[in-house]
């Protein structure tokens, strides 16, 4: 009797127990709502929004003859004598304009875009280097020289001066051994020319001497350009007028030899300017990539070897292009993008912003781009969502039969002790 009576209370509190616990709670909350990430004030860090891409027919820049689409009140595009150019929008990549975008020809010292493209991150402006005789061998006759010395110990940043302001093929040979040497250098900056969706470069001599085979375009020059642009140390290197070079103890000035930027030789100085890289051989003729800012707008221009109007009349070109370019602006649907082709396993852009989120560890940042998210599987924050577990009201049920078992054999003992 005792037994039976202990165990049919234990039970009965055990089942009221198990009732109680199982049930949902009525007064209980709702799982939260994640709030979005909130809004970003001054001076706040985030990664910019890409531009939205708009369908344009990518075989349309390998048409010849000048490839441009006027709607209402569209400026007339400028009668040029250049083999090729491109007038693109550097912000979004949309091209504006083209003629034999995708011919291949000699880039000259327009290459260079691409050399320091490459280079740039592999060594600090500050950093000091005492320039060897080897490397300054194998210089093209005839090449433009900053006048690096063998002994003489440069900062990076001054032989950077020498590549952009004075074109120094000496300043690009020792960068270049410093960077893993010539053919290296070559083989990286073809595979930066095809990163950067430049499919038309042929890389032989980074410095853009003539060399059997080496080509480009006036397409690919436009996408070294505008990737230049979005480097701030690209920007001040390609954008200074002019600087001091060091000769040991003392040092000399050096002039930009962009015309539109210093306003040499008769070339008036075109407003707004940023620069980027021009550049001559006998076999490429006169070249030029040229980006300018005008209010929320940049600009980017390349120009291939005009055939008429003298050794200056790439810089007139381009301004006519980059003139021609602003005035258009909404008023030409795009023929074609310098963006690189979308990659298969991320079709929509979506992996790359979930890794800057990640990066940014920011307040609503995507569950899936961070680490440990509060909303993967097997969480306490899923569990919480989900309400009271069974497995409490089980253990309880188990431990209030134990409690009516030891009282009972504790009663026996009393009893028949």
């Amino acid at each position: 009797m005792i037994v039976t009576s202990a165990l049919r209370h234990a039970a009965a509190g055990s089942a009221a127990m198990l009732l109680v616990l199982s049930a949902p709670v009525a007064a209980a909350a709702p799982p939260p709502v994640r709030a979005a990430a909130p809004a970003l004030g001054p001076g706040s860090v985030t990664e910019p929004t890409p531009p939205a891409r708009r369908f344009v027919d990518p075989a349309r820049l390998d048409r010849t003859g000048t490839q441009v689409e006027p709607l209402a009140g569209a400026p007339a595009v400028p009668s040029l004598s250049a083999l090729s150019w491109v007038v693109a929008d550097a912000g979004t990549g949309e091209v504006l304009a083209a003629r034999a975008a995708h011919r291949k020809l000699p880039p000259a010292s327009t290459l260079k875009t691409l050399f320091a493209l490459t280079a740039l991150p592999h060594h600090e402006a500050s950093e000091q280097h005492t320039v060897a005789d080897e490397e300054l061998t194998g210089i093209g006759e005839g090449s433009s020289l900053v006048g690096v010395k063998e002994g003489y110990t440069y900062r990076v940043s001054d032989l950077w001066n020498g590549v952009f302001l004075s074109s120094g093929n000496d300043a690009v040979h020792v960068l270049a051994a410093m960077s893993g040497g010539w053919e290296s250098m070559a083989r990286q900056m073809q595979e930066k020319a095809r990163s950067l969706g430049a499919r038309d470069t042929h890389v032989v001599s980074p410095d853009g001497y003539d060399a059997p085979g080496q080509v480009s375009s006036a397409y690919d020059l436009a996408v070294f350009g505008r990737a230049g642009v979005q480097d701030p140390e690209f920007t001040r290197y390609c954008s200074t007028a002019y600087a001091d070079f060091p000769a040991g103890s003392w040092s000399y000035g050096i002039a930009n030899t962009n015309r539109l930027l210093t306003g040499a030789d008769g070339v008036g100085r075109y407003p707004g300017l940023i620069g980027v890289k021009n550049g001559y051989t006998s076999n490429a003729g006169n070249t030029l990539v040229s980006a300018a800012r005008r209010g929320d707008r940049t600009l980017v221009v390349s120009v291939m070897n005009p055939q008429s109007g003298g050794g200056l009349a790439v810089y007139e070109e381009a301004r006519s292009l980059l003139d021609w370019g602003f005035e258009a602006a909404g008023k030409v649907r795009p023929v074609g993008s310098l963006l690189p082709p979308k990659s298969p396993d991320s079709p929509s852009g979506e992996r790359s912003e979930a890794r800057a989120v990640a990066v940014r560890g920011g307040a609503g940042a995507p569950a899936a781009a961070l680490g440990a998210s509060a909303d993967r599987p097997g969480t306490a924050a899923e569990a919480a969502d989900r309400g009271p577990s069974v497995a409490l009201p089980l253990s309880l049920v188990g431990s209030a039969f134990a409690a009516a078992l030891a009282l009972w054999a504790w009663r026996r003992r009393a009893t028949h002790g």
